[in-house]
């Protein structure tokens, strides 16, 4: 699923170590309403993760906390139940970052 909305990174979202900001607030809220209704696989889950950032430096896990806690908050599942995250990075002109994310059933190679 595409969502077109800039990755904030963990050091925007805290504020010391129990307070979410402002920010982070406000992010989280725009980011609800954009996501649709999915249904979910059955757990355990694996997510997979395609982030657009508009500059080379961007570090490709620091948002990934953030958007995790969100999906899980949205979808209503715990992140205890994820047992792998594939991420990779892409670089977009400014104004147009994004977001892009599977959630499917983790299957063990073992």
């Amino acid at each position: 699923m595409l969502i077109n909305i800039k990755p904030l990174s963990v050091n925007q979202a805290w504020q010391g170590r129990r307070f979410k900001t402002k920010q982070y607030l406000a992010y989280e809220k725009e980011f609800l309403l954009k996501l649709p209704k999915i249904s979910l696989p059955s757990p355990p889950y694996q997510l997979d993760y395609t982030i657009g950032f508009s500059s080379k430096l961007s570090d490709l896990g620091n948002p990934e906390k953030l958007i995790t806690d969100i999906l899980c908050k949205k979808y209503n599942f715990n992140d205890r139940d994820i047992f792998k995250i594939v991420m990779t990075k892409k670089i977009v002109q400014k104004g147009s970052e994004f977001i892009d994310f599977n959630i499917s059933t983790y299957l063990s190679n073992s």
